[in-house]
């Protein structure tokens, strides 16, 4: 990659969050909560609220809950929020509780995609919602992010609406709906708001509220990155770059192969994408190899062949039109509607447009005739420098959800606990987004592949303010992670390679060999933490990266001895070959390499610690043989999964154009490429997970069924090697949680198998004589 570097992540260097001047009301200071009602509002001293946050969450005042950092950041700038949590949609009068807000409505779904939220990957309603207190389902309505802004809308037609979150952020193209089954249009447009923030909101959300306070119209702000919004016409003095059609030739910028190595693809050309090698320029180094080829030919009599080399003198003539300028116009939504290999071309080109360093604007036109409109989406946001991310995370969160969901006691932990809140009460973020790539997870859609790492001091400042802060605290951080456990401070070694590279994942098919894995800074902070006062014990949560934690064995002692509290989850999802690529996963072998060390270090403190694995059943790209040889698998290392994941196609993954489509748009897609297996129908789903559930004798039929089809019927027997036994034992349809059978005290019996998710033996507390068994209840 020796072509000269696209500097245009650096063109505008972004605004530092604490540079503007605050808002008039900054005087009111700070509150306790954000106010959630009118009587709130008047013990602040406020007649009316600036901002008002709309969300689908209970409002819990933490630095985990998007709201919180939200309504945090802009009281920060001196705007006066109040939100409105959970309201009743059934009609406008519960979005006027807070009055009219004298600058725009701030809408999200919540923390969490609002249909992933209430329905199963079965498509089967939920009987539960963790971010409502007393985890009662049914809280918010389907496409929350639509159906509230229709009610706003309804309540001050003349508010401007700004949404955002994580549905709002994955929906902002046409895209694939899997709960209806069929593509709808840009949430942009079906929600009717004027502008919709996309990713990790915070500095668009900034600059946008200071330009609507200083009564800029909100139709004029076109220009932030990260948002997205509707327009009719492309503005002068852009360049439009048609990518609406497969077979329209035309100059396009080369096709990103994610199965090659970036050294592979430097290869290719001619180059090299190694820092130290830049340092020789390839057009010298051939001019070089050229005469000395010509002096050999002299002295030898010989014929060799001439080595072409670009001209100096035209070089960078024949560029594109400046990235700054360009707009990518997709199909359109009545295009990708009908037809699938123009969705995963879509997909593809908008997963190549989201460095923020290279990324070029899209449009994509909805509608036809009088009522066509474009959907406008600026390039994402440039990400938050560490000081930044400090001031996010040191805003003065009560760390508690409001009070108006207290018991009689004034607490959160009976009948009106928050299960979303228990989880991450004691936990810490110390990072942002993530460059693993995996087609199946909307993270890097949603935060971005540039990692946003918090300072040490902060960090330890987060700490202790729990320690000091929390009720309930008894000495254990439950998490010190984020999106992973172990990209802490990880990137690429020079701000120039980043801002060139759009390659979808810097691990797979390899490590790239520009990506920083030093983990010291990661093992530092692990050190300090532990050491503070009042803290006994810090878990790692997060999912671990297992094939960059190989990478720092030092690392990896660190986590085992001193931060693994019996078990340690990890994510395989497979292991074949198949499925594995299609997820843009590395092999089981990486796997195989980490349980190694980790049960080397686990042996050497004395301790008795357990891997738990994850898989997924039913992805794209899987076959039933593929199923069936992770079920071997899984039998031969001794592990019963209690639990089973399928895949959940969401809106905007690449995994999902998969599913939809039957193309793979990891690579060029045409009308003739790459065709993917994809798992439909009920019966094959419950078929996969069936396979990842071998020991559940309610599944032996159906796998009988399979394994005589696939002519594997020498599985079938009662023996070791066995996968499922021949006879059939009287069942009522439901299961017994093999945790529970494995974790009575005492010593496991001779031959039984570990659970998947405990991965222990029953433990031995005393409270029972070995051997014995407590009745079920």
């Amino acid at each position: 990659m020796n072509a000269p570097v696209d500097v245009s992540f650096f063109a505008r260097a972004a605004k530092p969050l604490t540079s503007y001047r605050p808002y008039w009301a900054k005087r009111f200071g700070t509150a306790p909560f954000l106010p959630m009602s009118r009587a709130e509002m008047e013990q602040l001293g406020w007649d009316s609220c600036d901002v008002v946050l709309v969300t689908g969450d209970a409002y819990i005042d933490h630095p985990s809950f998007g709201m919180a950092v939200i309504g945090r950041t802009l009281e920060a700038q001196g705007f006066r929020v109040g939100i409105i949590a959970q309201p009743d949609w059934q009609s406008a009068e519960p979005f006027k509780a807070l009055g009219k807000p004298n600058l725009f409505w701030g809408i999200t779904a919540g923390n969490m995609d609002s249909m992933i939220n209430r329905y199963t990957a079965d498509r089967k309603i939920r009987s539960d919602d963790a971010y409502t207190p007393g985890d009662v389902a049914g809280k918010r309505p389907d496409r929350a992010a639509i159906v509230y802004s229709q009610r706003c809308r309804e309540a001050y037609k003349d508010v401007p609406i700004v949404l955002g979150g994580i549905e709002g952020s994955l929906r902002r193209i046409a895209h694939y709906d899997y709960w209806s089954d069929k593509v709808r249009r840009s949430i942009v447009v079906d929600s009717k708001c004027d502008l919709l923030l996309y990713g990790n909101a915070e500095r668009a959300l900034v600059e946008v509220a200071h330009r609507i306070a200083a009564r800029e119209p909100v139709e004029n702000i076109t220009d932030v990155r990260g948002t997205a919004f509707v327009r009719r016409t492309t503005p002068e003095g852009w360049f439009e770059i048609d990518s609406s059609s497969v077979d329209l030739p035309g100059r396009v910028d080369e096709h990103i192969n994610p199965y090659q190595t970036t050294s592979e693809q430097a290869a290719g050309q001619g180059g090299s994408c190694s820092k130290e090698d830049a340092a020789v320029p390839v057009a010298a180094g051939a001019v070089a190899e050229s005469a000395a080829g010509q002096k050999d030919a002299k002295t030898a009599g010989t014929t060799h062949a001439l080595t072409f080399v670009p001209n100096p003198a035209v070089q960078g003539k024949h560029k594109g039109p400046p990235r700054e300028r360009s707009v990518i116009r997709l199909p359109s939504y009545e295009q990708v509607k009908s037809d699938p290999v123009l969705y995963a071309h879509a997909n593809r080109v908008m997963h190549l447009e989201t460095n923020p360093g290279n990324a070029r604007a899209m449009v994509q036109a909805h509608g036809e005739g009088a009522t066509a409109r474009d959907v406008w989406l600026n390039p994402p946001p440039i990400p938050l420098t560490t000081a930044e991310m400090d001031h996010i995370f040191d805003l003065p969160y009560a760390r508690n959800p409001h009070p108006r969901y207290a018991d009689e006691r004034g607490r959160h932990d009976g009948a009106t606990k928050i299960p979303a809140w228990e989880m991450i009460r004691f936990s810490i973020n110390i990072m942002r987004g993530c460059f693993g790539g995996c087609t199946f997870c909307s993270i890097t859609e949603h935060e971005g592949r540039i990692i946003q790492s918090r300072s040490e001091d902060s960090i330890i400042r987060e700490i202790e303010d729990i320690r000091d802060k929390v009720q309930g605290f008894t000495g254990t951080i439950s998490d010190l992670g984020g999106p992973t456990a172990n990209m802490y401070r990880l990137g690429c070694r020079t701000p120039e390679i980043e801002a060139a590279c759009r390659k979808p994942s810097c691990v797979y098919p390899g490590i790239c060999q520009n990506l920083t894995t030093n983990h010291d800074p990661l093992i530092q902070i692990y050190r300090r933490g532990r050491a503070i006062k009042g803290v006994k014990k810090i878990l790692i949560g997060s999912g671990l990266r297992y094939d960059l934690a190989i990478q720092s064995p030092e690392y990896v002692k660190e986590l085992v001895q001193h931060h693994v509290g019996g078990y340690l989850k990890i994510a395989p999802e497979h292991t074949e070959s198949g499925p594995l690529t299609k997820m843009m996963k590395p092999g089981i072998g990486n796997y195989d390499k980490f349980k190694t060390l980790f049960e080397k270090y686990t042996a050497e403190a004395g301790k008795k610690q357990f891997l738990i694995p994850y898989f997924i059943a039913a992805h794209p790209g899987t076959s039933d043989e593929d199923m069936m040889n992770l079920a071997i698998w899984l039998k031969k290392n001794g592990f019963r999964a209690d639990q089973v994941q399928a895949f959940y196609p969401s809106p905007m993954a690449s995994a999902t154009a998969m599913y939809h489509t039957g193309k793979n748009p990891l690579r060029k897609v045409t009308r003739d490429s790459e065709e993917v297996p994809i798992v439909r129908g009920e019966k094959r789903r419950r078929l996969h997970k069936a396979f990842l559930r071998y020991h559940d004798p309610n599944n032996w039929p159906l796998l009988r069924e399979a394994l005589k089809a696939m002519g594997r019927a020498d599985l079938i027997g009662n023996g070791k090697h066995h996968l499922i036994p021949t006879f059939q034992p009287l069942t009522d349809g439901g299961y017994q949680s093999a945790r529970r059978t494995n974790s009575t005290p005492g010593k496991p019996q001779k031959g039984r198998l570990l659970t998947q998710h405990t991965g222990l033996p029953p433990r031995v507390t005393g409270a029972a004589k070995p051997g014995a068994r407590k009745p079920r209840p």
